[in-house]
């Protein structure tokens, strides 16, 4: 990825957690970008291009970091994340209904999301589903960090006899 690109999604980013996906408009994206509203135009159309842009971008960095861990400690980053990702939390207060769709991927992204969590824990398709599945309940309701990581811990337990 660019850097213009990249400086673009982390002023999104920040422009999201501070108003909302809602309430946040391509000038304020720009704004936090430090860049002019045409820059930004010069890479995405749309605000939903931006917050697909950004979505993706986040998660290969999630898969990214979690590949290089133990499946145990990958889980408890992940969850992490999930918990405490500014975008989430600030969707998570004050767009629920946008949070849980986004968290409600069609068929087809949710297999494109599981097979690259598969790759990063090294785990089968199945393991990858259920830690799919339990990460999406952290965005939603994050619960306390010793909580999550104990939870990490008993979900790799589970999925290590399956590992591949």
């Amino acid at each position: 990825m660019g850097r213009t690109r990249r400086g673009l999604l982390e002023g999104a980013a920040r422009a999201f957690a501070q108003h909302g996906l809602k309430r946040s408009t391509m000038q304020a994206v720009a704004a936090e970008s430090g860049v002019a509203k045409a820059t930004l135009y010069n890479h995405f159309r749309t605000k939903d291009e931006v917050a697909r842009a950004l979505l993706t971008a986040e998660l290969d960095r999630l898969l990214a970091a979690a590949g290089e861990l133990p499946l145990a400690d990958a889980l408890a980053v992940l969850a992490d994340e999930c918990a405490g990702h500014p975008v989430l939390r600030r969707l998570a207060q004050t767009e629920p209904e946008l949070l849980t769709a986004l968290l409600t991927a069609a068929p087809e992204h949710w297999g494109a999301v599981t097979a690259g969590l598969a790759a990063a824990l090294r785990v089968d398709d199945e393991s990858a589903e259920l830690a799919a599945r339990w990460l999406v309940g952290v965005a939603l309701q994050p619960g306390r960090s010793g909580l999550r990581h104990r939870s990490a811990a008993r979900l790799a337990a589970v999925l290590a006899p399956a590992t591949a």
